[in-house]
């Protein structure tokens, strides 16, 4: 049978390195659930695994697209579940220690990526249009809101009178296909087990683990990642302006110190990482565990052995 053990959490909660334990005992393989770990070239400021790591335990959908292109989601939830199905083969035709050498692991902090594959979210394929955006966004999002409410009034009800960016997307998806988002939403769950593990510590500890990986960040190079980054692709290009970038990229500019741009990373992740566990709350069927506890990799292994068996 099929199965998929999710890691998720906060930033900082420690998930790579979790996942990197348990795929030493399971030789499992990683699946990335991180929606800057899919570029090319952001590598320090996105905390993705270091060549070591990815060859200790094999990885996807990490450096499979160029930082001028996008990854939507439904992009994603289409190649990450081709990947499930592809490692988990039928179960007549493999061992139950093929089922170990297969058993992937979804790891991340996105939370749209993972619902989009633990809930099955029915996506519009509609890529983003630019000319259209444009046109809509010059009329304010006042307008924009009313023109919702004729158009997809239950959109609407979901989507905050000053959210620009959902009120963007639902007007985007209903002027491409003529049919309004919330006819085209819902969700298929996959028919599968998941196991899904959550890592969360209290407030103090994850900032104290942030500020000590901004700092790791920077002594392993994101000043010089960001200004490479800058020079081939433009200060303007949208990846830049995501946490860790934006910042570095002030201090290059001459906006800010180093040390204030490290202040202001620590601080915007801390308000990400609030909003992150937020959202990773709201799913009663995530399995909690205590990020510093001494013996989570056993505690978690334990659980995963019940899991499988």
């Amino acid at each position: 049978m099929v199965k998929l053990i999710v890691i998720c959490g906060a930033t900082a909660t420690g998930k790579s390195g979790l996942a990197l334990a348990l795929a030493r005992r399971l030789s499992c393989v990683i699946i990335s659930a991180d929606s800057r770990q899919v570029y090319r070239y952001f590598d320090i400021g996105t905390a993705k695994p270091t060549s070591d790591e990815q060859k200790s335990a094999p990885h996807y959908l990490i450096n499979i697209c160029n930082p001028t292109d996008t990854m939507t989601v439904a992009d994603y939830q289409q190649q990450a579940q081709t990947l499930i199905s592809a490692f988990n083969s039928p179960a007549g035709e493999r061992s139950s220690s093929r089922a170990c050498l297969t058993l992937p692991l979804l790891v991340g902090g996105t939370g749209l990526y993972i619902r989009s594959v633990t809930r099955g979210m029915k996506i519009p394929r509609v890529a983003p249009q630019p000319q259209l955006r444009s046109q809509l966004e010059s009329l304010g999002q006042y307008q924009l809101y009313i023109m919702l409410k004729q158009v997809d009034p239950v959109a609407a009800q979901k989507i905050h009178p000053h959210d620009l960016v959902r009120t963007l997307r639902a007007l985007e998806v209903f002027y491409v296909t003529g049919s309004p988002l919330s006819a085209q939403q819902g969700e298929n769950p996959p028919n599968y087990p998941i196991l899904q593990i959550g890592l969360d510590c209290d407030s103090a500890h994850l900032t104290h683990r942030i500020a000590r990986r901004t700092e790791k960040m920077i002594a392993d190079g994101l000043v010089a990642e960001v200004e490479y980054l800058c020079q081939k692709y433009g200060s303007d290009l949208p990846l830049l302006k995501t946490l860790g970038y934006q910042e570095i990229k002030q201090y290059l500019a001459g906006e800010i110190s180093l040390d204030k741009a490290q202040e202001l990373t620590v601080l915007h992740t801390r308000q990400f990482a609030k909003r992150q566990r937020t959202w990773f709350k709201a799913y009663p069927e995530i399995e909690w565990f205590d990020a510093e506890s001494t013996d989570l990799v056993e505690k978690v292994w334990q659980r995963v052995q019940e899991f499988i068996t």
